[in-house]
């Protein structure tokens, strides 16, 4: 059984009068992507920032390859890197610069930081670029950047907070190979995103957070599991006839029925114990004289989970529930207000 890198029980955080967070419980093996999903607000930034040792839950406790984030916070800022949801580097110096730099303040000699930003620059496809002014980079090459500075320390745990927000397909996936590549030398990733396919593409477990509470949690396969045996999506060849459509399908199945954005488009989730059922769908249809062009039935999306739990769709915007910057490994009590510490 593996070992937990991250395992947190009860925690809590209030910012006057708003509980962000309301006792929140993870257990996350080492070596594995833990996948962190809500809809704006939820909690999710607030949870992150808490394990990072960045501000102080109110109650509950934590700890990070067994160092309680209450009493041993140096330790845990030791070894966890953090990637905000915007960048953290200095725009008017290069690539290279940023990376030498934050080895400098590591205390690696001069050569050994210069050797470590090529190393990263080489390991990030930024080798190129090294040379140039992030400012001059585009968005996924800006991402790419963040992330190197949050492993110049290597660090054992990495907090991605919505790493590929706004980024193009392209950019996403090279994002989602160097989380892969991180994992498969031994690094423990905990990511939160909106992007229901980022999370069914990495992570080996989810949560779901609405409202400050996990309210599920498993692979994506028990998910998908949870909300019905199947989901049957159709599309009308006369989207007056939606309702119509829904009202048979429904008495039919028993499950709920959703109405996406598309007027043509119905998807209806099959409950467990309906699936024999399913095969009576068109022809039901066809007798009430609606015509079905298009017709699939497959496990429910974690789109359809998303929505099933939380009440609405994935949100097309990043979580709004923080604000940090990305903060490389052993950095993150320069962000703790002097209080705090």
């Amino acid at each position: 059984m593996h070992q937990l890198a991250v395992e947190a029980e009860g925690l809590v955080k209030h910012f006057k009068e708003t509980r962000a967070v309301d006792g929140v419980d993870l257990a996350i093996p080492q070596g594995s992507v833990y996948g962190i999903l809500g809809p704006n607000g939820a909690g999710k930034t607030t949870t992150v920032r808490m394990l990072a040792t960045l501000i102080r839950p109110d109650a509950g406790t934590a700890r990070v390859l067994g160092h309680d984030i209450r009493t041993d916070p140096d330790a845990v800022r030791t070894s966890v890197g953090l990637t905000g949801q915007y960048a953290s580097v200095d725009e008017d110096l290069t690539g290279a610069e940023n990376l030498t730099l934050l080895a400098r303040l590591y205390g690696f000699s001069r050569n050994a930081a210069r050797q470590r930003s090529a190393e990263l620059l080489a390991a990030f496809t930024l080798a190129d670029a090294g040379g140039k002014q992030v400012k001059t980079y585009s968005g996924g090459m800006r991402r790419r950047i963040d992330l190197a500075a949050s492993l110049v320390m290597s660090p054992q745990v990495l907090f991605l907070d919505e790493p590929t927000t706004g980024l193009d397909p392209r950019s996403r996936n090279q994002v989602w190979d160097i989380v892969r590549l991180l994992v498969a030398e031994g690094a423990t990733v905990l990511l939160t995103t909106q992007y229901l396919e980022e999370a069914d593409q990495l992570a080996d477990r989810i949560a779901v957070i609405d409202h400050g509470r996990v309210i599920a949690e498993g692979t994506a396969t028990e998910l998908k599991a949870s909300v019905g045996s199947g989901t049957i999506h159709l599309r009308l060849a006369d989207a007056a006839r939606r309702e119509e459509a829904a009202a048979v399908v429904g008495r039919l199945l028993g499950g709920e029925v959703v109405r996406p954005r598309d007027p043509s488009a119905l998807t209806v989730r099959v409950p467990d114990g309906a699936g024999d059922r399913t095969v009576h769908v068109l022809p039901a249809l066809q007798d009430a004289g609606i015509v079905v062009p298009e017709f699939s039935l497959g496990q429910p999306s974690l789109d359809e989970v998303f929505l099933a739990l939380t009440g609405e769709p994935p949100a097309d915007d990043a979580a709004q529930d923080g604000d940090e910057r990305a903060v490389p490994a052993g950095r993150a009590a320069s962000s703790i207000p002097e209080e705090e510490r």
